[in-house]
């Protein structure tokens, strides 16, 4: 095992650490309370094409350089 550490007392530790990392997660859920919710809202004319214009654009002067 790593670190020359008996298989036992490795295998304890890394069970305590899960076990600690999901109860920490599940405090932290319970105490902020995250809207894990994706509304169906569709984005706003312009947010998310303009990006992909951009892209479009640049490929095609990336094209005519070529």
């Amino acid at each position: 095992m790593p670190a020359g550490v008996d298989f036992w007392p490795y295998f304890k530790f890394l069970t305590a650490s899960l076990l600690s990392m999901f109860a920490g997660a599940q405090l932290v859920h319970s105490y902020y309370k995250p809207e894990l919710i994706i509304p169906a809202i569709p984005p706003k004319r312009g947010e998310l094409g303009e990006l992909r214009d951009k892209v479009k654009r640049e490929a095609k002067m990336a094209k005519e350089k070529a």
